[in-house]
């Protein structure tokens, strides 16, 4: 464990290692047998799953809390709470009302109040050893969260109020940034992850201004700063490492070497982005330690910091992860294992089995995500299409394969998806990771219908 290692990779020099950051949510309940929201409630029980998860895994830093409803459950959004997922968003206060409506922002109230006072305590546990990361929702992300997915029609149709809504965001995440700032975070980290929702264009007319000056904010009080996107951000790779972050960090759908590539040109640290259901969730500790080997070898040694691509799943079996970090902290047993670890055969999902779209009586509307109830683009493209199908009058069966599960790995393999969300329409990919226009998918859903001679209901 190396707080200094650590530091010295996000600020893009050389280390003799890998940093090594597992992003430690509420999987930090399952480590202690809490559920997500016992542990995400309690600064004693975030210290608790947080110490175990140092002695387990060997980090070089940890999140306090992972946990993007922070913000938005304090300006008045309803969450709905699982066993074994962070909460998630189930209403939009700015759908119908304005932002003078919403409550004032208090930041280290709530439930941030527990991380913060969590955090005071893991310095003084750990002192200098380890580096603690702040998560802070980014300004696009939080400006979903209260305004939803008419969002993306004010894009095109009401600009201005975009631009409002993504300023008042701006002073939101500034607040928040300070607040752990100020009870001693070591790295500020934004996350935003709905950027993956959009084009480049309107990346750089809605979302690069604000979002640089919450990356400016926190460095000029002199901490370094992480801008962490998951999801397919390959068209915004280039905008997103042109931004003011010390380090930008992405999951699996980027790969390595272009992320470190598109970096190193911009002059950034980057991190990520071990494979959280395939490698983490639902393999082996070989496969950990296959992948973890990959990914250092596609990295190098300066500016890398090797982590999960995004907040670890509840029930990851906590043996991976310790392979994971054997492969960071041992190189001798690292190049055993490249001697040792021999190609595993393609699973091809023989045993699943899809719809008999031919057969079904109405469009078979297959959405194929992370989980839409953790994972904010995942909930989103999931609202947009119970929405379109509502609109649409036809007759629609929506299934969300959850790629959380080996079934749901299945269906994707079998589909052909290679974006996280899509949306498939009788076993084709229509909308492959960004959200459709409300209007675009209801005419797929009714283009469909009418190919298949369907009738409305």
């Amino acid at each position: 464990m190396s707080r200094a290692l650590l530091l010295e990779a996000i600020r893009n020099r050389t280390t003799p290692r890998p940093a090594w950051v597992p992003y430690v949510g509420c999987h930090g309940g399952a480590l202690i047998g809490k559920s997500a929201r016992d542990y995400l409630c309690s600064a004693d029980l975030l210290v608790q799953g947080l110490t175990t998860a140092v002695a387990l895994y060997r980090p070089d830093g940890l999140p306090v809390m992972f946990d993007l409803q922070l913000e938005a459950e304090l300006l008045g959004c309803r969450l709905h709470w699982s066993d074994d997922t962070p909460p998630c968003v189930v209403d939009h206060p700015l759908e119908q009302g304005s932002i003078a409506q919403l409550p004032h922002f208090e930041a280290g109230g709530g439930r941030m109040a527990e991380g913060l006072r969590a955090l005071e305590i893991l310095h003084t546990r750990f002192g200098d050893e380890l580096a603690w990361y702040a998560l802070v929702c980014g300004p696009f992300t939080l400006a979903n969260h209260l305004r939803g997915n008419q969002l993306f029609l004010d894009m095109c149709d009401e600009p201005a109020r975009v631009h409002e809504l993504m300023a008042y965001c701006t002073e939101i995440a500034c607040a928040s940034a300070q607040a752990w700032m100020d009870a001693g975070a070591d790295v500020v980290a934004i996350v935003d992850p709905m950027v993956s929702q959009i084009s480049p264009s309107d990346f750089q007319q809605m979302v690069q201004a604000p979002l640089n000056r919450v990356l400016d904010f926190v460095r000029l009080r002199g901490r370094p700063v992480s801008l962490f996107v998951c999801g397919d951000v390959n068209p915004n790779l280039e905008g997103l490492a042109a931004t003011h972050a010390d380090n930008l960090s992405v999951d699996e759908q980027v790969p390595m070497t272009r992320l470190r590539e598109v970096c190193q040109r911009a002059g950034k640290s980057f991190g990520g982005n071990l494979r959280l259901t395939a490698t983490l969730l639902l393999g082996q500790p070989d496969d950990a330690r296959r992948e973890a080997i990959e990914r250092m070898d596609a990295a190098g040694t300066t500016g890398f910091i090797l982590a999960p691509g995004c907040d670890l799943p509840y029930a990851t079996p906590p043996a991976n992860l310790r392979a994971v970090a054997e492969m960071v902290h041992d190189p001798y047993a690292r190049e055993t294992a490249r001697a040792l670890l021999a190609q595993r055969a393609e699973d091809h999902y023989e045993d699943v089995q899809l719809p008999d779209y031919a057969a079904a009586d109405g469009v078979v509307l297959d959405v194929i995500t992370l989980d839409s109830t953790s994972c904010a683009p995942c909930q989103y493209m999931m609202e947009a299409v119970r929405r379109a199908a509502e609109r649409s009058g036809v007759r629609c069966y929506i299934n969300e394969h959850k790629i959380k599960v080996r079934q749901g790995l299945g269906v994707m393999y079998k589909l052909g998806v290679r974006n996280l969300p899509s949306v498939c329409i009788d076993g084709e990919v229509r909308f492959a990771s960004l959200i459709p226009d409300p209007n675009q998918l209801v005419a797929a859903i009714r283009e469909a219908a009418a190919r298949r001679g369907l009738h409305r209901p």
